[in-house]
């Protein structure tokens, strides 16, 4: 069976997408990657309709078991904020509309199911979204590679035992950079 993932990596100037398929045996196959653009020019409404309309297409035609998006996390550009939990909610809502669960995953963990380390660069997630899924040449924008990550962290973590929606899961028959990620969030949990 094929579990397949649209990761979003949302954003009001660019908004990444990619479409992977993963196989039970963990073999990630990319289908579609893309980014939507808006200009800071158009007005609010308009920036999100174009967003909005690009998702719908997506969604139709790739079809996904579930989508990945970037969780939202605090910043210090305010208006950054605001725009990537505007460009998510309308994802959000498109998926809903089809009844398609949604997940949310934090950069981090992104960062450390991809690489392996929750602190690790753009071109670090890059390099290895490249290489996990046997693309001739990287992803670009970052944002395309990062749309990536998420589908493949998603995929990763529903094959062991996640649910869509993002449950938890025993550490049975998870990768290193997996485990890892796991034991970082038990010992938070601990630490609370």
């Amino acid at each position: 069976m094929t579990l397949r993932v649209l990761g979003v990596d949302p954003g009001l100037t660019r908004c990444g997408i990619g479409v992977v398929d993963i196989e039970r045996n963990r073999r990630a196959t990319m289908v579609a990657v893309g980014v939507v653009g808006t200009s800071a020019d158009q007005t609010l409404d308009k920036r999100l309709l174009v967003i909005a309309e690009a998702i719908d297409e997506w969604l139709d035609r790739h079809e996904p078991d579930v989508v990945a998006v970037e969780r939202v996390f605090s910043q210090l550009n305010v208006s950054t904020v605001m725009g990537v939990a505007q460009a998510s909610g309308v994802v959000i809502a498109a998926a809903a509309r089809r009844g398609i669960p949604v997940a949310l995953h934090t950069p981090s963990e992104v960062k450390a199911a991809v690489t392996g380390s929750g602190t690790a660069n753009k071109d670090a997630v890059t390099k290895l979204v490249t290489k996990i899924l046997r693309l001739d040449a990287p992803p670009k924008p970052a944002d395309a590679a990062d749309a990536l990550a998420l589908a493949l962290t998603h995929a990763w973590r529903a094959g062991s035992g996640m649910g869509a929606a993002g449950g938890s899961s025993g550490a049975g028959s998870l990768t290193p950079a997996q485990k890892a990620w796991a034991d970082a969030e038990a010992k938070a949990r601990r630490a609370r």
